[in-house]
């Protein structure tokens, strides 16, 4: 007994200590992990019981990085980190996330109302564009989705083709004289003949699970869905060809929903429950560069039961001017949007 006991004991010391994974850690040398474009990121390798190390190396983002990284160059949001140990013939791998903030403070803008309009107080508002100088509007709710071209001047309905009842309308856009819409949870948008809203062909998500908003900057198409993310799309087959991560010098900024396009920056408005917000993005670095306060419109409208938030915001070049409205809103708002003082 004594015997088959020695024999096994060298066995199971090295298979207790075969198991060496715990004993290495990646260690970010800022505790939480959140950092600045100004920042340098500073990384090593905890080794506990001092093991004999063959390599380490360090990725970003999959690219090979070095200890020490100045992140002026770095993407915004949240970015992955690894390291790769190889010790005693084995290879060990360790994950981290960093967040890369904006060292830019928002400007805070107002707004001046330029004119007021009606607005169809049923139409649960989800997209807003205007496409010849002519207003297009997507409403969602499953049943009572649509896409509508309006006379923004008396809400009236032109043309409105409603959409099968399983699907929630969202977000639209026009681009190369075609009609983009998206609808919420159905992982499908449908491109449209934009003169006789004929569908032409659909498209599905692929990393982007929900539909939000939309717009294009005239060769791309951008889309929100829901998160802080905003993907970057094929203009030909709508497939996700990149994407953008939404950062202030504080915040990931979650649940991004309407977009414009407006000289070369993003407009877009925030689904929240109990503020009144838009917000303008650099589409390049994913920076929010402005904050635009909205409160005050909500109470002029209608105070029916259903009332709920803003959401819809177009821009009319011709007129230079913000048209904006809300879910189940009774009014149209063109505005004028300029720095708090």
């Amino acid at each position: 007994m004594k015997t088959w006991f020695l024999f096994l004991l060298p066995i199971l010391m090295l298979k207790c200590n075969s198991d060496i994974t715990k004993d290495f850690n990646l260690l970010v040398l800022k505790k939480d992990k959140k950092f600045t474009q100004s920042d340098t990121l500073e990384i090593k390798i905890s080794n506990k019981k001092n093991h004999l190390i063959d390599s380490i190396s360090f990725f970003l983002d999959q690219k090979p990085i070095r200890e020490r990284l100045p992140l002026k160059d770095i993407p915004l949001g949240k970015r992955p980190l690894t390291a790769i140990v190889y010790s005693e013939n084995k290879k060990l791998e360790y994950n981290s996330l960093i967040t890369v903030f904006s060292n830019i403070k928002p400007q805070l803008y107002g707004y001046t109302i330029v004119n007021e309009y009606p607005h169809d107080k049923t139409a649960y508002t989800q997209g807003l564009e205007f496409f010849r100088d002519t207003l297009y509007e997507s409403t969602g709710l499953r049943g009572k989705s649509s896409i509508r071209k309006v006379d923004y001047k008396t809400g009236a309905v032109i043309n409105k083709k409603a959409l099968d009842n399983v699907f929630f309308g969202e977000g639209i856009t026009f681009l190369n004289d075609k009609l983009y819409q998206l609808t919420w949870q159905g992982n499908i948008g449908f491109q449209y003949n934009p003169n006789d809203f004929t569908v032409e062909r659909s498209f599905n998500y692929q990393q982007s699970k929900e539909g939000w908003g939309l717009c294009n900057d005239g060769e791309k198409i951008y889309k929100s869905d829901g998160t802080h993310q905003i993907w970057v799309l094929d203009p030909i087959n709508q497939k996700e060809i990149s994407k953008i991560q939404v950062m202030t010098d504080k915040i990931a900024l979650n649940k991004i929903n309407e977009l414009e396009w407006v000289a070369g920056k993003i407009y877009a408005n925030t689904y929240q429950y109990k503020k009144e917000v838009g917000i303008i993005i650099d589409p390049q670095s994913g920076v929010v560069e402005g904050v635009i306060d909205f409160s005050g419109l909500k109470e002029k409208v209608e105070q029916i039961p259903n009332l709920d938030v803003l959401n819809g915001i177009a821009y009319n070049p011709k007129r230079k001017t913000f048209f904006v409205t809300g879910k189940n809103w009774s009014k149209l708002f063109e505005v004028k949007i300029s720095p708090k003082k």
